[in-house]
């Protein structure tokens, strides 16, 4: 049973990270520029995002 709460959460997380990136990415260069994010960084804020989820 342990392992199916692990899989569960990494699909969670996975989950979390494609939306991460997928919302993140349809803004703006000047959208994104006000929140202080810059593409490069999109990556890093969706692992970060991934990693937040129970």
């Amino acid at each position: 049973m342990i392992i199916w709460g692990f899989i569960a959460r990494q699909v969670r997380r996975w989950n979390a990270y494609n939306r991460t990136i997928a919302e993140l990415s349809q803004l703006d260069d000047r959208t994104l520029g006000d929140i202080n994010v810059s593409r490069s960084e999109i990556r890093a804020i969706a692992r970060n995002a991934a990693l937040m989820v129970a």
